[in-house]
């Protein structure tokens, strides 16, 4: 059944400009309490709790690629070195299976996106996403923002229903993107499902939020829930471009959200970049290592590396993890 609620952001988020020099630890406790208010209105599940007092495993989902950008699935657990604080630790369960993946597509709608045709160009790579997804199997929730989160339409595995949302999204107003994409991150934590992600499609500019782009990996990274973020820009936009007017570091800041969450940062100005960006999404997202490991006693924000053996591979994961009091 299609839904459509209607969430401000801020009132969502509680988060106060003055939060912003604590640390994450902080951010990442006070979003979860906020996010499940959020979750409530939207009629996400939260039959899995927010956080607990004591944690017995750790799950870091990992994806890693040779110096040709191939996914490498045949890895065994003596392949990865994890180190928890700077202290390597035994790796206690281990994965490597395909599996159906749970996704949040993440709408910008603000007043920018109507500039250029990027709002149709960020619909079609929505519609390169759902096509490589598959229908009855995996499950997606559409999301649009502007100053204010909107659910397009609830978790589905009906894949067919999505695409007459996205045509009803209507770019208007300010831009609350760093909030909008913890909100994201936390309703598909909630499903329980070890595959998963959020996507957002946007034009990278934010006016209106009040978590920065470390809050928001801090808060991601924390229930491990990789952003993949896909700015859309016309050709003359494009940093890539031989034509462009951005200045070299466009992006910087959203590229650092993707990276520390374990995800990825690309840039669409043509639609054979829509369809690269999608298809590498997907097959990360299904394709993944997940490894579990016994985290260490003490409670508070756990900075976690995970490393390859094999020098000519490379490796990507969430940056940490949250500990409560044993």
């Amino acid at each position: 059944m299609e839904t459509k609620t209607d969430t401000p952001l801020a009132g969502a988020l509680k988060v106060g400009a003055g939060v912003r020099s604590v640390s994450h630890v902080v951010l990442a406790l006070t979003f979860l309490a906020a996010a499940t208010v959020w979750g409530q209105q939207l009629g996400v599940q939260t039959d899995r709790p927010t956080f607990k007092s004591r944690i017995d495993r750790v799950s870091v989902s990992a994806v890693v690629r040779d110096q040709k950008g191939r996914l490498v699935m045949d890895l065994q657990p003596h392949d990865f070195q994890v180190l928890d604080g700077g202290r390597p630790t035994t790796i206690m369960d281990f994965r490597a299976d395909r599996a159906p993946v749970t996704l949040a597509l993440l709408m910008d709608a603000s007043g920018s996106m109507q500039v250029s045709g990027k709002d149709r160009a960020a619909r079609a790579v929505a519609d390169q996403v759902l096509a490589w997804l598959e229908s009855g199997k995996d499950e997606v929730t559409l999301l649009s923002f502007d100053k204010r989160l909107r659910e397009l339409h609830g978790f589905t595995s009906n894949l067919e229903r999505l695409s007459g949302p996205l045509t009803d999204v209507e770019p208007w107003g300010l831009t609350s993107l760093h909030d909008a994409i913890a909100a994201a991150a936390r309703s598909v934590a909630q499903r329980g499902r070890s595959h998963r992600g959020v996507v957002v499609l946007t034009d990278g500019l934010d006016t209106s939020s009040r978590l920065t782009p470390p809050e928001v990996s801090g808060i991601a990274s924390s229930i491990d829930v990789p952003i993949y973020i896909v700015t859309v820009l016309s050709p003359i936009d494009d940093p890539e471009s031989r034509t462009s007017l951005v200045p070299e570091g466009y992006g910087g800041a959203l590229r650092d959200l993707a990276d520390w969450t374990g995800g990825r940062l690309f840039t669409s100005s043509a639609p054979s970049h829509s369809s690269v960006a999608a298809r590498r999404i997907v097959e990360e997202l299904r394709h993944q290592y997940l490894l579990a490991f016994e985290p260490a006693g003490k409670a508070g924000w756990h900075p976690v590396e995970v490393r390859v053996r094999d020098r000519n591979l490379t490796v990507r994961a969430r940056g940490g993890y949250y500990a409560g009091r044993s």
